[in-house]
């Protein structure tokens, strides 16, 4: 970036602070308590500018692109990387340096059913093949004639007999359904088996099964696909520090844009990468000592895996820059027991990331829903905190715990509609936007 471009960009920024605490709208409003807060906010100067724009409604319009317009995003697949191509195009036009890091990933086996129902494949099935046939559920193992029919189980016993006998009967096709007997629904799956079959063996997300079991009877059409030699991709966007006479570090707000198969994935992490969209709008002008940097994982679901090429290529000296990392998984589900906003550091010691946001909470009258820190790995904060970077993932769970994640978690049912609560999208906006503005400006 040029002297000209940065001296603009710090006279936008003293101008847009200038304009929020001038302007006594603006000031009432950030003022007021805040929705399910237990007080008045006592905001510093720079909470102003940050809690009087962010807007969780315009947080909305990015995610009704990715989960109801795009849908589940696989880590390098073509869903990813439509997600991709948008992110990129967005924080452009934001004026951000924008970088994308290609990774290798693993393959990738899935089906379509009937259309529209997105589920895992085995790879130990055939691939790459329409099936259209009657289904019939098999019940406690009583095997009809299942020639030129499709086997469905429902909760079928471990392990590859089932698919074998139902193939023996003459299935032209096997579903694998699961119901579970928790709370918490089952998600769609790639079975696996001892040996290789002729036919597609799919496993089904919950909310499929159980339309399955109630319809009864029917034709199903199975579609196979294999994904192979895939790229996945993490998207960087870069705002150099306004002040660049002194390198400060650098300030990071992550998140990760891929799903898992056949879930939307509008609370996980669709919430998080559009809290990291609304605050790159909001931030992009404001002024600091360190630099911002927003960055958007591919294939988290695959175990960390875009998180962890990134960490994997940074040299000492970049490390040493990195002053904080603010990982948002699942920030606005509606599940009404989350009622917890959860501060979960790998170690659950406190760091940079979990005392600013607990600091802001405190500031914005959010304290008591506030609880951490405590230990939670499970997300993109881990391959930071493992080489020494402050880092944290922030979560609204149940009371009980950072364990109780709402029942429809990983699963189809993870929309817009079923699971996303504007008012706590809200929150994490302002908590992760008031901390991570306060840190970045320090000196």
């Amino acid at each position: 970036m040029g002297d000209d471009l940065r001296r603009r960009d710090f006279f936008a920024a003293a101008a847009g602070v200038a304009a929020v605490v001038a302007n006594p709208a603006s000031a009432l409003a950030a003022n007021e308590q805040r929705p399910g807060a237990s007080h008045l906010p006592d905001l510093d100067l720079g909470d102003f500018p940050v809690v009087a724009r962010v807007r969780a409604r315009k947080a909305l319009e990015h995610l009704k692109v990715l989960s109801d317009g795009i849908g589940p995003r696989i880590g390098g697949t073509a869903s990813e990387h439509r997600a991709r191509d948008y992110l990129v195009r967005e924080l452009k036009a934001l004026r951000y340096q924008v970088t994308t890091q290609p990774f290798t990933v693993p393959d990738k086996y899935l089906a379509d059913v009937n259309g529209g129902w997105q589920a895992g494949a085995s790879r130990f099935g055939s691939l790459g093949v329409t099936v259209k046939a009657p289904f019939v559920e098999v019940v406690d193992g009583q095997l009809p004639d299942l020639t030129g029919k499709i086997a469905f189980y429902v909760n079928a016993p471990a392990g590859s007999a089932p698919t074998h006998a139902a193939i023996e009967r003459g299935a032209v096709a096997v579903v694998l359904g699961r119901i579970s007997a928790t709370a918490n629904k089952s998600s769609a799956f790639s079975p696996a088996l001892d040996r290789n079959v002729t036919v597609p063996v799919i496993g089904l997300a919950q909310v499929h099964t159980e339309k399955l079991r109630a319809q009864g009877s029917g034709e199903l059409t199975i579609s196979t696909i294999h994904h192979p030699n895939l790229t996945s991709y993490n998207v960087i966007a870069d705002r150099p520090a306004t002040f660049p006479w002194r390198d400060n570090g650098v300030v990071m707000v992550t998140a990760h844009y891929d799903s898992v198969p056949g879930s939307p994935g509008a609370n996980d992490d669709g919430s998080g990468t559009v809290l990291c969209l609304e605050l790159a709008r909001v931030l992009r002008y404001l002024p600091t000592h360190k630099a911002l940097r927003f960055a958007l994982w591919g294939s988290e679901e695959q175990g960390l895996l875009g998180s962890r090429h990134y960490v994997s290529q940074l040299p000492p000296e970049e490390i040493a820059r990195i002053k904080g990392v603010f990982q948002n998984d699942m920030v606005a589900t509606s599940h009404d027991p989350a009622t917890a906003y959860w501060l979960l550091s790998v170690d659950g010691a406190d760091n940079a990331t979990t005392a600013g946001v607990r600091a802001a909470a405190q500031r914005l009258g959010y304290d008591p829903r506030v609880h951490g820190p405590v230990a939670r790995g499970s997300s993109d904060h881990v391959p930071f905190h493992e080489k020494g970077m402050a880092s944290a993932n922030f979560s609204w769970r149940g009371e009980g715990g950072p364990a109780q994640l709402e029942p429809i978690y990983h699963t189809p049912e993870d929309t817009i509609r079923d699971n996303i609560s504007l008012d706590r999208l809200q929150v994490s906006l302002e908590l992760i936007g008031a901390a991570a503005y306060r840190l970045a400006a320090q000196k």
